[in-house]
C-alpha cells in the first residue's frame, strides 16, 4: 500500500533520526577531510549543527509542523559550527522554511522543500563550489523534482532520491581536484547523506537507538514544564568539556556514559580528538567531575540547581498570574538595567591558546571566544559573544577560515550593533588586523586598512599528519610533520624544525621585513628560543619575534609580513 504523505510526528521522528545517524557516523566523516591535519572536523562540526536543532524539537509540546519548522530552523541556525555546519543550517532553514505552512507533506511538498533548501544554501555561500555539499544538495533538489512528477508514493519516491545523491556524491572527486588526488569523497557531502539517509531509516520503521540525543527518553517529543518538574529526580545541571592528556577512547566513553548514568540521567558525551563535551542532571555533581579529571584537565564548568530554578519559575508564574487577575502589568525579566555608555567600536577574536589570549587582551581585545581549532565556536557563541561587547560596533575576527562563515551567520541574527567580519583566516592576521586599528578613524576606515593589513601577511602552521595521504603532489605518511602555508602543504618531513625551516623558505622573499614566530603548548621554552636565534642567523635582514602561543596541534604558527 502507497504512502503519501508524512505527518508531523513521522517528521519529527524522521529529523531526530537523521541527526543519531549523522552523530554515529561522524568519525568516519571526520577521516574523510582532505588535510591529513588533527583537527578535521566536518563530521563534528555538522552533528553538533543538528544536534543543537535536535535539542530544540526534542524540548517542544505537542506541535504542528509549522513549530517543529522553526525548532529546526533555529536551532541548527543558533547552534551552527563551521562551513560545513552552517551550510547544513541553512539547507535546513530553506526546507522549513517551504514546509511549515502544511499540515501533512507529500511528494510535491518535499521536492519544493529540497529545491528551497539547495536555493537557499547556495546564497549563504559567496563563491559556492562544485564538488561540495551544495553539489550533493542540488543532485538531491533535482532528482526530487523528476520523481515529483513520476510518482506520489513516497515509498518510490524517498529510495530513488537517496541513491541518486550517492551516485552524485561518488562523482565529487572528479569535480575537485583535491578530492581526486587524496582519494576520498567530500565529507560534507557524506554528511548530509547520512542525515538523509537517517531519517529514510525511521520512515521504513526501522528501530532507532535516540540515545545521543536524549538519553534513556526515546522520541517522544515532550517538554518539561512546570507541573513535571515538581518533583525532580536529579537537582543539579552539570555541564563541562574535558581537555583530554591522551586518546579518549571508544571503551573510556561508553564506560564514562555507564557511571554517569548510575549517578544521573540527561546524559550527552560528545568526544571529538582531545575535548569531550558532557551535560548530565545528578544530585553530586562531584562525583562527575571527579570521574572526569581522571581523563584530563576540565574547562567551562557550569552547575545549575534545577530545583531552585523551578521554585523561581513558579513564584514568577505565580507572580505574573496574579497580576493579570489584577489588571496590571509585570515589568519585563528581559529589560536590563540601563547600560553605560557604548563606546564607539569593540572587537571579538576566536583565538587558540593561553598565550594567544593573552596577545590579543594587550592588543586591546574585549572578548576572546576560546577554541579556534579543534572546537569551532557556533554561531550562539558568537551572538553571546557579541552581547558582551559594550560598543555600537564590533568587529569579528574568526581568524580560521572555517570560522567566517558562522560569523557572517551571527551578523545577520544582529540588529542593535554594527557588525563587522573581517575575514582572517589565521591567528597572525588576526593580530596584524588589530594591530592596524585606529581609534581616531571610523569604522569604515578601520574595516579598509585591517583589510589591506591581513593581505600583508603570509601564515603557516606547523603540525603532524594523521594518516597517509597524496595531497599537493606530496606524499604524506602519518606521523609526519607538514608546514601549512595559505595556500596548502607547503613542506614534509620527519622533524618539526627541519619542516619549520622549509615552510620559511617558501615564506620569505627579497620584500620580507618581519618574522614572528608563535611557539605551541608541546614546545619547550628553551627549544623555542635555540631555534628562535637559528632563524635570526638564517634571516639577518629580516626582524625576527617570537612569543608563547600555547596553541594545542600547532607546533609553531608562523607569521610573514
Amino acid at each position: 500500500m502507497a504512502t503519501k504523505t508524512i505527518n508531523v510526528e513521522m517528521l519529527a521522528k524522521m529529523f531526530l533520526a537523521g541527526a543519531q545517524n549523522i552523530e554515529a557516523k561522524k568519525e568516519y566523516i571526520n577521516e574523510l577531510n582532505v588535510f591529513p591535519v588533527p583537527d578535521g572536523d566536518t563530521g563534528t562540526n555538522m552533528s553538533l549543527t543538528i544536534m543543537a536543532a535536535a535539542k530544540e524539537v526534542t524540548a517542544l509540546e505537542k506541535s504542528d509542523i509549522k513549530d517543529l519548522a522553526k525548532a529546526i530552523s533555529s536551532g541548527s541556525l543558533r547552534g551552527a559550527r563551521g562551513n560545513s555546519g552552517v551550510i547544513l543550517s541553512q539547507l535546513l532553514r530553506g526546507f522549513t522554511k517551504s514546509i511549515r505552512e502544511e499540515k501533512q507533506i507529500d511528494v510535491q511538498g518535499l521536492a519544493a522543500a529540497c529545491a528551497r533548501a539547495r536555493d537557499t544554501a547556495y546564497k549563504a555561500v559567496m563563491k559556492p563550489k562544485e564538488g561540495t555539499i551544495l553539489t550533493v544538495a542540488s543532485g538531491i533538489a533535482e532528482k526530487a523534482a523528476e520523481m515529483a512528477a513520476e510518482t506520489d508514493d513516497l515509498e518510490v519516491f524517498l529510495p530513488a532520491v537517496i541513491e541518486h545523491a550517492e551516485e552524485v556524491l561518488k562523482k565529487t572527486p572528479d569535480m575537485l581536484p583535491v578530492l581526486k588526488e587524496a582519494g576520498v569523497v567530500d565529507s560534507g557531502g557524506q554528511g548530509l547523506l547520512e542525515v538523509i539517509k537517517g531519517a529514510y531509516d525511521a520512515f521504513l520503521g526501522k528501530e532507532i537507538d535516540y540515545s545521543a540525543i536524549q538519553p534513556g527518553a526515546g522520541v517522544q517529543v515532550t517538554k518539561i514544564n512546570a507541573q513535571d518538574t515538581a518533583d525532580i529526580k536529579f537537582g543539579y545541571c552539570t555541564e563541562f568539556i574535558i581537555l583530554t592528556e591522551k586518546e579518549f577512547t571508544d571503551a573510556q566513553e561508553k564506560d564514562f556514559k555507564g557511571y554517569l548514568s548510575s549517578i544521573g540521567d540527561s546524559i550527552v558525551c560528545v568526544a571529538d580528538d582531545d575535548v569531550v563535551k558532557v551535560h548530565v542532571h545528578t544530585n553530586d555533581p562531584g562525583l562527575a567531575i571527579q570521574r572526569a579529571l581522571t581523563y584530563g584537565q576540565l574547562s567551562r564548568m557550569k552547575i545549575d540547581n534545577m530545583r531552585e530554578e523551578h521554585q523561581e519559575k513558579l513564584i514568577k508564574d505565580a507572580e505574573k498570574l496574579a497580576a493579570k487577575d489584577a489588571g496590571m502589568k509585570m515589568p519585563d525579566d528581559r529589560k536590563k538595567q540601563p547600560d553605560e555608555p557604548r563606546k564607539p567600536m569593540g572587537f571579538i577574536a576566536v583565538s587558540i591558546g593561553e598565550g594567544m589570549n593573552e596577545i590579543f587582551k594587550e592588543l586591546g581585545v574585549d572578548y576572546i571566544i576560546e577554541g579556534g581549532q579543534t572546537m569551532n565556536p557556533s554561531t550562539e557563541d558568537m551572538l553571546n559573544a557579541i552581547d558582551q561587547v559594550n560598543a555600537e560596533c564590533v568587529f569579528i575576527l574568526p581568524n580560521n577560515k572555517n570560522i567566517v562563515l558562522a560569523a557572517n551567520q551571527a551578523k545577520v541574527l544582529v540588529e542593535d550593533k554594527e557588525i563587522v567580519v573581517i575575514p582572517t583566516k589565521t591567528v597572525p592576521q588576526g593580530i596584524s588586523a588589530v594591530i592596524g586599528f585606529m581609534p581616531d578613524a571610523d569604522a569604515k576606515e578601520n574595516e579598509e586598512v585591517m583589510l589591506e593589513a591581513i593581505r600583508n601577511v603570509k601564515s603557516g602552521q606547523v603540525t603532524y599528519a594523521v594518516r597517509d595521504t597524496h595531497i599537493d603532489d606530496k606524499e604524506i605518511h602519518e606521523g609526519d610533520i607538514m608546514g601549512i602555508g595559505d595556500s596548502g602543504i607547503m613542506a614534509v618531513g620527519k622533524g618539526v624544525e627541519e619542516t619549520t625551516k622549509e615552510l620559511l623558505g617558501q615564506l620569505v622573499d627579497e620584500d620580507s621585513e618581519l618574522i614572528s614566530l608563535y611557539y605551541g603548548e608541546e614546545v619547550k621554552e628553551e627549544d623555542a628560543e635555540r631555534f628562535i636565534a637559528e632563524i635570526g642567523e638564517l634571516y639577518p635582514d629580516v626582524d625576527v619575534d617570537a612569543h608563547y602561543g600555547g596553541q594545542p596541534i600547532y607546533y609553531y604558527v608562523l607569521a610573514v609580513e
